[in-house]
């Protein structure tokens, strides 16, 4: 075959699937839930019981974890739904620049610089004005189906 070496960059997920599949009858309040192709965190879970011709369905009621609309659903229970992964990853704020873009440092020390400012504008205003104030501030980014969102903030202190 062949003589060359070949380098792998391993990752900690094995990024096979945005989202695993679920029991519709198991997934509860607070969990997360695809519809419509969007990731939704489930606030209302309504189940009906089995009719004439067998299946229990479920009535999901969620809001859509990046944009914040309201999406409906419903599934027998039996059938799997999509719930995308979800993870929260804490960054710190370097710099925002004029075009909305953020800087972030990441834990091994490199920068990422394609995430924008949040949409919603109380999140949006505490980090411009805790930025302008020069305090140290760490941001939570949501990620989930290949997006990627600032959803919190904490601030550490001021900047030494």
């Amino acid at each position: 075959m062949s003589d060359e070496e070949h380098h792998f960059d391993s990752k900690a997920d094995a990024g096979a699937s945005k989202t695993f599949p679920q029991q519709a009858g198991t997934i509860r309040k607070n969990g997360y839930i695809v519809t419509k192709n969007r990731p939704c965190k489930v606030v209302e879970v309504s189940t009906s019981k089995t009719g004439k011709h067998g299946h229990a369905k479920c009535h999901f009621v969620g809001i859509d974890i990046f944009n914040g609309k309201k999406l409906e659903d419903i599934v027998p229970s039996s059938h799997n739904c999509d719930v995308p992964h979800v993870n929260r990853t804490d960054y710190q704020l370097i710099d925002i620049s004029e075009d909305g873009f953020v800087s972030l440092l990441t834990e091994n020390g490199n920068t990422k610089d394609d995430l924008r400012l949040p949409t919603d504008e109380n999140l949006l205003s505490q980090i411009k004005d805790g930025f302008a104030e020069g305090k140290d501030l760490v941001v939570t980014v949501m990620s989930a189906m290949g997006e990627e969102q600032i959803c919190a903030l904490k601030d550490i202190g001021p900047k030494n």
